[in-house]
């Protein structure tokens, strides 16, 4: 079911796999509409609501290769029991800790880059 309306493609512009996936999109004709994810970071309130709808754990919306998520000790906190709320929070102060890309079209929320799901969900 091919998406009609442009999607959120919330990125990093000088990730190279956020570079690849704009491509994608940019090759298959998915209207999107660019969001910075540091310049405009998502709030709490977006992440659990994309977290709900993207049915995945809230740890992989962690950039767990970027060097803030090992500064901070991130993974220890989550492993510790750290709630969700705690987590939106944290995620929410700092672009660099999201995983990115994110997109986001309806009720789709797909967070990070694996082409055979973005076919799946968005063509």
């Amino acid at each position: 079911m091919p998406v009609s309306e442009p999607v959120l493609f919330v990125e990093y512009p000088k990730c190279s796999t956020c570079k690849k996936a704009k491509k994608w999109l940019d090759d298959h004709g998915v209207a999107h509409v660019d969001r910075h994810i540091v310049e405009d970071n998502p709030t709490a309130a977006e992440l659990a609501d994309w977290q709900a709808r993207s049915g995945l754990a809230v740890r992989r919306f962690f950039n767990t290769s970027g060097m803030r998520y090992r500064e901070l000790g991130i993974k220890a906190k989550l492993d510790a029991g750290m709630s969700d709320e705690d987590a939106f929070a944290l995620l929410a102060t700092d672009g660099m800790l999201v995983k990115r890309p994110i997109v986001v079209a309806g009720e789709t929320v797909l967070v990070g880059f694996r082409e055979a799901a973005w076919e799946e969900a968005l063509l």
